[in-house]
Parts: C-alpha cells; sequence; structure tokens
C-alpha cells in the first residue's frame, strides 16, 4: 500500500533480462474492482506478450499507462485507491512518483547470471529469492533455456530460493553433453548440484527437462523434496518427431517460425526477437550436430526412448503433472500416466509452452504444491 491508501501497479519484470514492456491493451475499466490475480493490461517484450495480474486487490481509480506506450520496468502503469481517497491524492502520487534508476536495474541484471564448471562443462545458471530453504530447480526442455521460465522464476522466488539453469549443450552453456542419456544428463545435474553446494532440491521440469527430473528422482531419491512434470517427457512414448525434426534442420527465420509455433496454443506469441534469439543460439559451433545426437538417442523416429515418470514411487514424493490441453509436441493425454497420489492439471488455451501461456495458473500450482 503506498502514501494516502494509494497502491501503484507497475511494470513487472519478466525474466532476468527484461527492461521494458509496450502497452498492448488495457483489459478492466476504471472503476472496476480487481481481485489479486486479475488479469489488468496486456504487455508485449521482446521475447514474449502477457498479461499483468494484479498483486493486490482494490479498486482501479487511474490508467497512467496508454495503448501503444513503451516503458521500462517498474514504471507506473496505473493507481489502485478506494473511493475516499480524492483525485488530487492520486494526482499528487502520480506526479511524484519515480522509477528506479535504470542503471540500478541494469548492476542487478548484470549479477543476475552465475557460471559453473562442472565435469569440464560450463555452464550459465542463476538464483533468486531468500537465502534460506530447499531450493527449487527449474530445468528447460530440448532446445531450451532459462529463458523459458521468464514468466514464472520471480513468482516462486517471492517465497522461497529459485536456481535456473541452462543444461549443457544449451542457453549460453558450453555446446557440450556428458552423454545423450536422461542418465548422463541427471547425474550431471547431481555434480552440478554438488558443485554449488546444494544438498536437495525441488524439480520442476519442462518437456525433456521433466524426463531428466524423473531419471534425477529414480538415481538420486534422497536429494528431490518433490517434483514438477511441466507438460513433462517420459509419461508415454509418443512425441511429435515432425517438431523435433524441424527444430534440429531449421537454418533461418522462415523455416523456424512454423516449428516454434507448434509449441504455443496461440502463434502469435512467436515473436521476431524469440526467432532471432533461437537462430543465435542454433548457429553456435556444434549446436546443430548435438542437438542432432540428443535427438536422435531420446526421441528417435518420434518415440520417447526412456519412460522413467512411469517408474515413480506412488508414494513418498509430492508430484505435480501440469499439461496444456492444446500440446502438440507431447500429448495431453499423458498426464493420465502420473502415478496415483500426484496431483494432475491440463489447462485449456495453452500448448506445450504452458507455463508461458498460463503462467499465472501455473505459479499458483507451483505455489500450492511446492508449500504442501
Amino acid at each position: 500500500m503506498g502514501a494516502q491508501g494509494i497502491t501503484p501497479l507497475v511494470m513487472p519484470k519478466w525474466g532476468l533480462e527484461m527492461r521494458q514492456g509496450t502497452i498492448t491493451g488495457w483489459l478492466v475499466d476504471e472503476g472496476a474492482r480487481i481481485e489479486v490475480g486479475t488479469p489488468v493490461v496486456d504487455v508485449e517484450t521482446d521475447k514474449i506478450s502477457n498479461a499483468v495480474e494484479a498483486p493486490d486487490a482494490g479498486l482501479l481509480r487511474r490508467k497512467v499507462a496508454r495503448d501503444g506506450e513503451t516503458l521500462p520496468v517498474k514504471a507506473l502503469l496505473a493507481v489502485l485507491a478506494e473511493p475516499e481517497v480524492s483525485d488530487a491524492d492520486i494526482d499528487a502520487f502520480i506526479a511524484a512518483f519515480e522509477v528506479p534508476a535504470a542503471a540500478d536495474d541494469e548492476a542487478e541484471a548484470g549479477s543476475a547470471f552465475e557460471w559453473a564448471e562442472v565435469d569440464g562443462i560450463r555452464v550459465r545458471f542463476a538464483r533468486r529469492g531468500p537465502e534460506q530453504g530447499v531450493p527449487v530447480l527449474f530445468v528447460h526442455g530440448f532446445g531450451g533455456d532459462l529463458g523459458n521460465w521468464l514468466f514464472n522464476l520471480d513468482a516462486i522466488a517471492e517465497t522461497m530460493p529459485v536456481i535456473a539453469l541452462d543444461l549443457p549443450g544449451h542457453g549460453q552453456s558450453d555446446a557440450r553433453l556428458p552423454g545423450t542419456s536422461l542418465a548422463a544428463l541427471a547425474d550431471w545435474v547431481a555434480h552440478f548440484l554438488d558443485h554449488i553446494g546444494v544438498a536437495r532440491v525441488h524439480w520442476v521440469g519442462h518437456s525433456m527437462g521433466g524426463a531428466v527430473g524423473a531419471q534425477f528422482a529414480l538415481a538420486h531419491a534422497p536429494r528431490l523434496a518433490s517434483l514438477a512434470l511441466v507438460a513433462g517427457a517420459g509419461l508415454g512414448a509418443e512425441i511429435n518427431a515432425g517438431y523435433i525434426d524441424g527444430f534440429v534442420q531449421a537454418a533461418s527465420r522462415r523455416e523456424l517460425k512454423p516449428v516454434v509455433e507448434k509449441l504455443f496454443a496461440d502463434p502469435s506469441l512467436v515473436s521476431r526477437q524469440l526467432l532471432d534469439d533461437l537462430l543465435r543460439y542454433k548457429r553456435i559451433d556444434g549446436v546443430t550436430e548435438l542437438l542432432t545426437a540428443l535427438a536422435a538417442a531420446l526421441f528417435g523416429g518420434g518415440r520417447q526412448a526412456e519412460l522413467p515418470a512411469t517408474k515413480l514411487p506412488t508414494a513418498g514424493l509430492p508430484l505435480l503433472v501440469v499439461w496444456g490441453e492444446a500440446d502438440q509436441v507431447i500429448p495431453a493425454a499423458h498426464a493420465k500416466a502420473a502415478p496415483a497420489g500426484a496431483t494432475v492439471a491440463v489447462l485449456s488455451g495453452a500448448g506445450h509452452m504452458v507455463m508461458m501461456e498460463k503462467a499465472g495458473e501455473v505459479n499458483a500450482l507451483l505455489r500450492k504444491h511446492l508449500a504442501g
């Protein structure tokens, strides 16, 4: 709550590298009573578009940001205040509001990433949130990186320590693999956790990262506090070979765009910047060969070679399974194969990148799962 009973709604910081966002449309009118989590305004970043959800409840008294306006992180978007707060007080609050200096934000961003060399492979990772507690480890999927969690990390880091990493051969980590099996990747993550001094984690894995997490649960059970599979591989044999092969082989924006659109229920979310970032990664020496070998070992012929999630215990390991109903990469029907006792949620209006398209719902599910 701000001065004189006024609560500001500000431009959020989605992900570790966001600097600004563009207002693409308001979803509520002035005078509307909003609740925590209400989608208030659509914002487009250089990565993706998303709705800003209200972090506080209240009466929307004043929209400050205009459609089409590009504003920095933490800029004032709107003001919440009860009817007894005068328009004059709101005017004064808006006039006095100061956006934190960009230099402060850049310094924060500069320290957002850390680097570690584990088994001869240099990898990028990030830590957020409090220092105390069992950390939540976010692990991306095939061809992804820690930026895939841009809408989720800070939401969970509000109450728990968070670690996200670029797996070997992905993102800004070295273009090398510890091996092409789930066991090799899971064991490498165990060595990574040893290196940074973390004994136990909650694992949140997307797609291939979910299968690696399930293998980690089988091989390193004492080190796992809970497991969340987000559109996770490892629960059924089917996988879209057209997507896997298309992603590996695409060498231009024109070739990559229709492939990446399969990740989303709403293909308009695939921005030029997202494609450019993926192409920059794919053009790193050795990446195409690495992805080819990994895809052949894990997903050759459109079949998942390993199904560790089907072998998870039915008790003792808190398990959350989340899927986008419109997933075109791994069928949402695989959620039915979750072990007895798992919490299962299949969300409509979302595809394979369900944690991006339905961030608010996924974050709420994660918070409940992790609190349990």
